[in-house]
């Protein structure tokens, strides 16, 4: 499974576990971070979102 997310106005495919660099956020080196911007989420079965999905 996958999504495509969107932070500091760019769009990113990512899956569980993933390391992924972007633009400077709030929150210290190293912290986790949630990131409710859901474009579009890939698997079994494909959610396009319009343009986000509600629920993720």
């Amino acid at each position: 499974m996958y999504a495509v997310i969107k932070t500091g106005g760019k769009q990113y495919k990512v899956s569980e576990g993933d390391l992924v660099k972007v633009e400077k956020l709030d929150g210290a080196v190293g912290e986790t971070i949630e990131l409710n911007e859901v474009l579009m989420v890939g698997g079994a079965e494909v959610k396009i979102g319009t343009p986000l999905l509600p629920e993720a």
